[in-house]
């Protein structure tokens, strides 16, 4: 039998307002839902907003598997002023007139940043360097050697320009970025490409994974929504979230994956036409919803061990949500 969760368990569609760190937004849902336990999918800097994804209650435990989710932002950038954080908000560096560069020259050189490639991440950036966090060194004057990671650009679509012709001209456009993307590092090098100097001056998280900026819900309508009881109806439910393929297994399975323990192909009653070995699948029962992430094993490494296993594939639960 299974046993019935207590408290929010699942995700919110959080719209982070400018001003808050990711983490601020973590500890007022905590302290005004009473939820322990809640955490987000992909850091926002404080004076970005945008949506955050925030996963309460048995949520958390799929953090892991949201964290890789495609981000999806809207950006301006702006010629003719570098900075030292790479955005509007640092100390500028450098001012030059960009009012030679063409329209359409910027929009071609922005484009050509589609693809996979090597990001250096700004020393103003939450990565780490000997335990430490860059922008804690930055803070105190320093810069150090930084590993370029790599990162892919989906999608880069023009919204509007602004200004060509004058010294500080501007592209507002959307990128379709995978997680660890720094924005204001492509219109640095934007800028550093086409010899004008760049920062980025605005950005807004539109997308995360499935969430978007539209569905997103202002903390003052997550308070509301709470009092009012009516909070449940907003939270995506973990197996929605999970980006995992469903494997649908009997009722008689249900004690065994709450002990952690393999489900054999006897407990399955429904599962993809091809899986391959190792891959996370999500276990599913028409009675109480996700089960349990399981990691897939083939038939043949289990015989040995278990007479039971008469064919197909084993499901190893590693994330129990029962």
């Amino acid at each position: 039998m299974i046993m019935q969760s207590r408290g929010i368990n699942g995700i919110l569609n959080v719209f982070k307002p400018p001003g808050m760190t990711s983490h601020d937004v973590i500890n007022y849902l905590r302290r005004t839902l009473k939820e322990k336990k809640a955490g987000h999918t992909g850091t926002l800097d404080p004076g970005v907003a945008g949506v955050l994804a925030v996963c309460l209650g048995k949520a958390t435990r799929i953090i892991e598997y949201l964290e890789d989710n495609v981000k999806r932002y809207r950006a301006e950038v702006t010629f003719g002023c570098s900075t030292d954080t790479q955005d509007g908000y640092g100390q500028v560096l450098k001012i030059s007139d960009a009012s030679s560069l063409s329209r359409q020259e910027a929009e071609k050189a922005l484009l050509a940043f589609k693809g996979v490639q090597q990001q250096l991440p700004p020393m103003v950036s939450a990565v780490k360097y000997k335990g430490r966090k860059l922008y804690e060194l930055a803070r105190e004057g320093l810069e150090v050697e930084r590993i370029p990671r790599p990162i892919e650009i989906f999608d880069i679509k023009i919204i509007k320009h602004r200004k060509f012709g004058t010294p500080g001209p501007g592209l507002l456009f959307d990128i379709t970025c995978s997680r660890g993307t720094y924005v204001r590092t492509i219109c640095h090098d934007l800028g550093e490409r086409l010899g004008y100097g760049a920062c980025m001056s605005f950005l807004v998280r539109t997308g995360s994974g499935q969430f978007n900026l539209e569905d997103s819900l202002l903390l003052e309508e997550i308070v509301g929504l709470h009092e009012q009881g009516m909070l449940h109806s907003k939270l995506m439910p973990i197996d929605t979230a999970l980006p995992l393929e469903e494997v649908w297994v009997s009722e008689d399975t249900f004690e065994s994956i709450q002990h952690g323990n393999k489900v054999y192909q006897p407990g399955v009653m429904r599962q993809p036409a091809t899986l391959r070995e190792n891959e996370y699948v999500k276990l599913m029962s028409p009675e109480a919803g996700c089960l349990a992430v399981a990691r897939v094993s083939v038939r043949q490494k289990e015989r040995a061990q278990s007479p039971d296993c008469e064919g197909g594939l084993v499901f190893q639960p590693v994330k129990v949500f029962c």
